[in-house]
Formats: C-alpha cells, sequence, structure tokens
C-alpha cells in the first residue's frame, strides 16, 4: 500500500528535510485530499503538535472527516487518541509517549488500548543514527527500533518507521534496516524517510512494508497517477 503525506505546520502543508529545516509547502489541506482522493489511506501529522509547539487541530478534524486517515503528531494522552477517533481518524499514530526512560511505556499504551482499541493504534519507531527519536525528532532515546518492535507487538496494529536519516533528502531510505525490522515483527509494518523512486517502493513491497510517500510526491519526482494505479501488495 502505499500512504501519501499530508504534513501540517502553521496552517499549511509542508514538507521538512530530517524535520527540521521546511523545504517547500504543498497546496491546500482541501486541494491535497483532492489529489489524494485515488488513495486507500492517506497519513496526517500535526507537526506543531508534534513538537509541542501549538497544534493544528481544525484542520486535522477536517482532513479526518474527510479521507481513511492514520493522523499523529503530538498524542500524548487517552484523551487526546479519544479525541481523533471520534473525529475520523481511521487510525492513530503513538510516538513519544510510547516511550519511558526505560523503555515502552507499557501502562500508558495498556491505557490506550483500553480506551480505542488495539486495531486503532499504529506506534511510531523513527529512528536517527540508529536510536529511537522523540518530541518531533528532537530528543534521542537510548534503545533502538529493532531492540523494542516486539515488545511493542500487544499494543498496536502496526508500526510506523521512519528512516530520519534520509527524511526530505531525496536520496533513497535504507532497506537493510527494514530488513532487520521485518524479520522482527509479523505486525504491519510502514516504512517512511527517504522513499524516492517506484524501485523503492517495490522494494519495500517486496519485503511486506507499506510506504509512506511524501517529499518525492511534492516535488514531482514520482507521479500521482502512476502511483494510484501501481500494483502493491504490502503487509
Amino acid at each position: 500500500m502505499i500512504v501519501p503525506c499530508i504534513d501540517l505546520m502553521d496552517g499549511k502543508v509542508v514538507q521538512l528535510v530530517q524535520g527540521r529545516e521546511k523545504a517547500l509547502e504543498g497546496d491546500s489541506p482541501e486541494e491535497m485530499l483532492r489529489r489524494f482522493a485515488a488513495f486507500s489511506q492517506i497519513q496526517v501529522i500535526d507537526l506543531d503538535a508534534a513538537k509541542g509547539q501549538g497544534a493544528n487541530d481544525a484542520l486535522v478534524e477536517m482532513l479526518a472527516s474527510k479521507a481513511v486517515t492514520r493522523v499523529g503528531g503530538g498524542v500524548r494522552s487517552v484523551a487526546r487518541a479519544k479525541t481523533l477517533v471520534a473525529q475520523g481518524a481511521f487510525r492513530v499514530i503513538v510516538g513519544t509517549a510510547a516511550f519511558g526512560a526505560d523503555g515502552p511505556n507499557i501502562p500508558f499504551l495498556e491505557s490506550l488500548g483500553s480506551a480505542v482499541g488495539r486495531d486503532r493504534l499504529i506506534l511510531a519507531l523513527d529512528s536517527k543514527d540508529g536510536h529511537i527519536v522523540v518530541k518531533g525528532w528532537q530528543e534521542a532515546t537510548r534503545f533502538t527500533a529493532e531492540e523494542v518492535i516486539h515488545q511493542l507487538e500487544p499494543w498496536c496494529a502496526g508500526f510506523l518507521c521512519t528512516y530520519v536519516d534520509k527524511e526530505g533528502m531525496m536520496q533513497g531510505t535504507d532497506l537493510d534496516w527494514f530488513r532487520r525490522l521485518r524479520a522482527a515483527t509479523t505486525l504491519e509494518i510502514t516504512a517512511a524517510g527517504g522513499i524516492t523512486t517506484i524501485e523503492d517502493i517495490r522494494a519495500l513491497d517486496d519485503l511486506r512494508i507499506h510506504s509512506a510517500v511524501g517529499m518525492a510526491i511534492y516535488t514531482g519526482r514520482l507521479n500521482l497517477t502512476e502511483l494510484s494505479t501501481m500494483p502493491v501488495i504490502g503487509a
């Protein structure tokens, strides 16, 4: 499955490089919804909420009500997850709050699963320099995705795994890392970070991994019509 991305900052659709530098602004959220209408799911990330620097609640609610969305960014409480589901989010992406100083935050994940259902949850394992990063990729933890992915299986429907080192750089992704992750879990994996070509998507599909695609779409490197009709198997 190919999942196009809508990342929100300051009320606009944007694409960042490695979560820091804004590389471009896209069309309006409504126009991006129209352009992505042929895809079965859309990924929506509130970057302001992820960084703890505000939120784009009205836009998130609008997008979740009009498309099959997986929504993330700043989901650090059970109440927030419940609100997103009530607004129409198909799945909720949880990153920072899923981890504590010593590893997975199991009490929080248990509460989250009880409130919205395990099948609604995607856990974000975003990695930079080999370690999981949180708080909008601004802080590094001391553990790796490979170490914790199996421990997290009981608490989610799947994982969003972003290779931050290549995010937004249009240089391809790290297929070896995704092979290791695929070997470590039987749950759904969605890859992000550096996916640039049809060949990248096919290689991930061969591993039974979905592709979340942003920069390559917004820059025109990947053609939306071709992507929307591309036969993929996925996980």
